[in-house]
């Protein structure tokens, strides 16, 4: 089903960070958009649970149109749930956050110490089964009602290779969120693929470049600063993981914010295309908040239907509110200034 394009319709190119489990915040957050009804999605670049939630939202819209795509990201993210034979994180004793579950914190020291080829010799992963069930990979890559860009890493090079509507396959979304200490590497014509986070998080060129629309949201999962200095061997180890799976993304949009200042102080020069495609563009963004960075990194690797209802219910407050406070700036104006906001 392809969705009709209208150009007078407000719409968005979406850029979704990977996270893990935290992923499905940004499930709320589309939730929240789509029910809105007010956004036309032009192209969606994602990562890692960024990847799984545009890939799904893709299907969804293919198979039903926005209600579609709200009932399939529900699907996707309960069977996710139910994937682990116990809940990977649990409430606090206060009931006000959640905690990686004891079982949970077993698993992963155990990934400390052996390959995944040792703690899971089979190759069995989940997701797999769960996204040949619920994707039509064949149909999406004629007839996606958007535009996908799902990122991996090559291993071997640390290359970033973008899979697009005509590339999309399972290999490519599993390649996009593997993690190298829980997962095979996904091997794709050839070379073996790592998580997308470690070259682009997500990657939003594509979408600077190739997007129909002006307007790009950023749908963040990374806190762009820390309240703390993490103390003890396993908070720095988590810390360092965050920063890497940052810095690219980082990197990126300093580089534009950079550009877009000097291209302002200077207009008298001539602007090529891509000059004045980024003197155009629109940046907009919904963050984490304090609710993510006081759950902890470590509860990325978690699952379970309490803690994704409680994520998702973050998500779509911050699209909500989002959307009554910067929904009109779509097709206007900026609601983020890239410069001070990145710092």
């Amino acid at each position: 089903m392809r969705l009709p394009w209208t150009p007078n319709r407000p719409s968005l190119n979406l850029a979704l960070q990977g996270g893990g489990a935290h992923g499905a915040f940004t499930w709320g957050v589309l939730d929240a958009l789509l029910e809105d009804g007010r956004l036309q999605l032009d192209a969606i670049s994602g990562t890692s649970a960024g990847a799984m939630n545009a890939v799904v939202l893709a299907q969804g819209l293919m198979d039903g149109g926005t209600e579609g795509a709200r009932r399939a990201l529900r699907t996707f993210w309960t069977a996710v749930a139910g994937s682990l034979p116990f809940e990977g994180a649990v409430p606090t004793a206060d009931g006000t956050s959640f905690r990686l579950a004891p079982a949970m914190q077993w698993m992963l020291q155990w990934t400390q110490h052996l390959s995944p080829e040792q703690l899971n010799p089979f190759d069995h992963n989940p997701l797999r089964e769960l996204l040949r069930d619920q994707i039509d990979f064949e149909a999406l890559r004629h007839h996606s009602p958007v535009r996908l860009f799902i990122a991996a890493t090559e291993a071997n090079t640390g290359r970033l290779r973008l899979f697009q509507n005509p590339a999309l396959s399972l290999d490519a979304l599993l390649a996009s969120a593997c993690l190298p200490r829980l997962h095979h590497s996904v091997v794709i014509d050839g070379q073996p693929h790592w998580d997308g986070g470690f070259s682009a998080n997500p990657a939003v060129f594509p979408l600077l470049l190739e997007g129909r629309t002006r307007d790009i949201l950023l749908v963040l999962l990374t806190p762009l600063a820390w309240d703390h200095t993490p103390r003890t061997p396993p908070d720095i180890e988590q810390r360092t993981m965050e920063l890497a799976f940052n810095a690219t993304f980082l990197r990126e949009m300093r580089l534009y914010a950079d550009l877009r200042q000097r291209l302002l102080r200077v207009r008298w020069w001539p602007n090529g295309p891509l000059e004045r495609r980024l003197l155009q563009a629109r940046f907009h963004a919904i963050g984490p908040g304090d609710a993510l960075r006081d759950l902890g990194t470590e509860t990325k690797a978690a699952a379970g239907k309490r803690f994704f209802e409680r994520l998702f219910a973050l998500g779509r407050e911050q699209g909500l509110h989002w959307l009554q406070t910067h929904g009109q700036a779509v097709g206007n104006r900026d609601s983020v200034d890239l410069q001070p906001w990145l710092g």
